[in-house]
């Protein structure tokens, strides 16, 4: 279902010319409104009348969440305070806390673009959406709320949480669409399984998944398991919350509704932007927000861009590819760059192993060290010791041939590692402790 085809289908050179006026808006009111973009613009030796092209946005400053953050926590707004009718935060556990703040007017662009990305995926106003992302501070359950009724579907604000509940009221409500992250997911049908559920035979049909990366391997466990479409959304609550991107059914990329914001990759070392396909750092300024606009954003997200219209659903809306690390995730262990995703996507192809994982990174006489934990699925793990030191070398020799490294490897019961209703946490540095 296209939402709104003017926007979702437009041509590439019209495209550009609704981006270049909104970029110039944009600009005006960041430089007239917001000191620190004021003082960005003047240390260049720009002004907003030298926006005359979109080639010129490569003289602007990057932004960064440490600038946010500097200006705690209200010295980015573009408006009034008594303008502003919402207000989200980061958490805050590794600083001080990143705030987002949204007029009325954000409010509806949200509840737009979060129509245009639930409508996307194929669901429509009869859908029952099941929405197990958390409500509060984090965007992602209000985002979809206001997506979801915008658009004119069911709404069942569950928030994450009461997985036995949710799983009693997603079957008696017969919800058909289920918002969450993708371990939540898993999560819940490991439960259901426990409950003498078969998730399998639920009346879910589409499952849109995101806030943390996952790979191809993970989404074929989801798909099989709850026998459903799964696709990956992607956004941030600096830029808006969910409802930067999203894939369509066909899977081939997440569509970037970029008439709203507007992307570049670049190299996250340089700064210099990278050609279209290769692999870096996604960058965005927004053209529409208007309580915090932000210009050209470093979102620290790994992925690749095309242009190209999608062969699936015709939208020439440009697509990224799924988020394939954070350059802040990226562990760099013995001089390799490692990122969470390539051990997922090794073990996501082994049969005998459960999608549950922990990486752990230490450091003994002063060399880095990696062990991959790892469930075995019930039926392996009773096998004798002989067969579990063969899976054990087999994932070691997997791991190694796609990182070029030798980690260490450890082989643990079912449901030992554990288990999370939000973002799973994949990573334990110790070297940091």
């Amino acid at each position: 279902m296209v939402w709104d085809k003017k926007y979702e289908c437009m041509e590439k050179e019209e495209l550009e010319k609704v981006q270049l006026n909104r970029l110039k808006e944009t600009v005006r009111l960041a430089y007239e409104r917001i000191p620190f973009y004021r003082k960005a613009l003047c240390d260049n030796g720009l002004s907003p009348d030298d926006i005359t092209s979109l080639d010129r946005l490569l003289d602007l400053p990057l932004t960064t969440k440490e600038d946010l953050r500097q200006y705690y926590p209200y010295g980015m707004l573009a408006v009034q305070l008594s303008e502003i009718v919402e207000i989200h935060a980061s958490s805050g556990t590794t600083g001080t806390p990143t705030v987002v703040a949204y007029t009325r007017g954000d409010i509806d662009l949200w509840s737009e673009v979060m129509a245009r990305t639930i409508a996307c995926t194929g669901a429509t106003s009869e859908d029952i959406v099941q929405n197990a992302y958390g409500y509060g501070l984090f965007t992602g359950g209000l985002g979809f709320h206001y997506g979801a009724l915008r658009l004119g579907a069911t709404v069942v604000p569950m928030s994450s949480g009461g997985t036995k509940r949710q799983i009693r009221l997603m079957r008696d409500f017969g919800s058909t669409v289920l918002t969450c992250t993708p371990s939540y997911a898993l999560y819940m049908a490991e439960i259901a399984a426990d409950m003498g559920i078969d998730p399998s035979k639920s009346t879910l049909r589409i499952g849109i998944f995101g806030a943390e990366p996952w790979t191809h391997g993970m989404r074929v466990q989801i798909e099989k398991v709850w026998g459903l479409i799964a696709c990956d959304i992607y956004g941030l609550s600096e830029i808006i919350g969910p409802g930067v991107a999203v894939e369509c059914p066909a899977k081939d990329g997440l569509h970037l509704w970029a008439d709203h914001f507007l992307p570049e990759i670049i190299d996250p070392e340089t700064g210099e932007r990278v050609s279209e396909g290769q692999d870096g750092e996604l960058v965005l300024t927004t053209l529409t927000k208007r309580a915090m606009p932000l210009i050209r954003y470093r979102t620290g997200d790994i992925t690749n861009i095309t242009f190209e219209p999608c062969k699936g659903c015709g939208r020439t809306a440009p697509r990224i590819s799924k988020i394939k690390g954070r350059t802040d995730d990226m562990l760099i262990i013995r001089g390799v760059n490692v990122f969470p995703s390539q051990i997922e996507s090794v073990l996501m192809e082994i049969a005998e192993v459960e999608p549950y994982y922990q990486l752990l990174v230490s450091r003994a006489r002063g060399l880095d060290e990696l062990e991959v934990c790892v469930e075995v699925k019930e039926r392996f793990f009773s096998d004798q010791i002989g067969r579990l030191e063969v899976l054990r070398e087999k994932i070691q020799t997997e791991i190694e041939s796609v990182l070029g490294l030798t980690a260490k490897v450890r082989l643990v019961e079912p449901k030992t590692i554990q288990r999370s209703e939000g973002k799973a946490k994949r990573v334990i540095d110790k070297r940091a402790l």
